[in-house]
């Protein structure tokens, strides 16, 4: 009875230590707090679109939107409207107004490329955006495009080199001076040059990712290669022009296999649902989104000169088939957080 009386006062003992312990800590300031929020004040990003309206563009612009709101930076959009003139008048526009950051998706690889320099020299940092200049601004973030072609490829390899004869090709690309078209092609061609299990027989523009263009492009392909075995898109928005095609053709899905890419929106999911393609690569506009966000905050806490820092971000790729589809995978505006 005495030992058991002990260990209770013991016990007892050893809580009362321990409360007073707990009831000592203190509370402590985070000393980078104050100075994160404070240095975001009265700071501006401007973002500069090929063309709102996408769920791309429009994707990327919530997610920017919601962060400066909850950051207290302003952030604003100034559409093109795909006139790259208008754009790069936009851009002109913007050195002499001084933004923070500027945000550009560029059009082609040489429009805005002075621009951004001159824009840099003036002080504010650029980070491209899923389609860039061949010169590298503060940062980039986007897709890695040449391998988005890759994986297009290999996968129409794998659909149509099986057979005695060559599997035929039709490879659909977006403008010719755009980087996102050119890179792609570049993927492509690492995978099926020297290929001899296929036979790319047409590679044509679609011009301004137009889905019209694909279709009637698909339409004269398929009366001169009834035996077509594979499309490469270069974008889903347009791929559903080259679907049609197809289905007004006779074809069932799958007859002709359709790879095809884009940011990973409800097209991506209904596409497949529908059998518009059989293989789509997404670059994750809510990855993207979050790696843009992330660039931001590092240029408008940068106390370095600017342009001595350059970062490239290439965002993760998810690929769809119909086997590995699931719901939750593509994203809606209203989904974005």
């Amino acid at each position: 009875m005495h030992k058991f009386l002990k260990l209770a006062i013991g016990f007892a003992m050893a809580t009362v230590a321990g409360l007073s312990s707990a009831s000592a800590q203190q509370s402590m300031a985070d000393p980078l707090r104050k100075d994160y929020y404070a240095n975001l004040k009265g700071k501006k990003v401007v973002f500069v679109p090929v063309f709102m309206g996408l769920d791309l563009t429009e994707g990327w612009s919530k997610i920017m939107a919601k962060q400066a709101k909850d950051l207290g930076y302003s952030y604003e959009v100034r559409n093109s409207n795909f006139n790259t003139a208008a754009g790069a008048q936009t851009i002109t526009s913007l050195i002499s107004e001084k933004p923070d950051v500027i945000v550009v998706q560029n059009p082609d690889v040489q429009s805005y490329a002075k621009l951004l320099q001159q824009a840099e020299k003036a002080g504010i940092r650029v980070i491209q955006l899923n389609m860039k200049t061949n010169y590298q601004t503060t940062g980039f973030v986007g897709a890695d495009v040449e391998l988005i072609g890759e994986k297009q490829a290999e996968a129409a390899v794998a659909k149509c080199g099986a057979g005695a004869q060559p599997g035929k090709i039709l490879i659909l690309a977006g403008p010719p001076t755009s980087p996102f078209s050119a890179y792609m092609l570049k993927g492509y061609e690492n995978i099926l040059n020297n290929n001899p299990k296929v036979k790319v027989v047409s590679v044509q523009s679609t011009g301004d990712y137009e889905s019209a263009k694909a279709k009637s492009i698909t339409q004269v392909v398929l009366q001169q290669h009834p035996d077509l075995c594979a499309v490469l898109g270069v974008w889903d928005n347009t791929d559903v022009g080259t679907a049609a095609a197809l289905q007004e053709a006779g074809k069932k899905p799958g007859d002709v296999f359709v790879t095809t890419s884009g940011g990973g929106g409800e097209l991506a999911c209904k596409g497949l649902r529908d059998g518009m393609w059989q293989y789509y690569v997404s670059y994750d506009v809510p990855g993207q989104g979050r790696d843009l966000n992330a660039l931001i905050m590092a240029a408008l806490q940068d106390k370095n000169s600017v342009g001595s820092t350059k970062t490239v971000l290439y965002t993760p790729l998810v690929t769809y088939t119909p086997a590995t589809l699931g719901d939750e995978r593509c994203w809606s505006l209203d989904t974005l957080r």
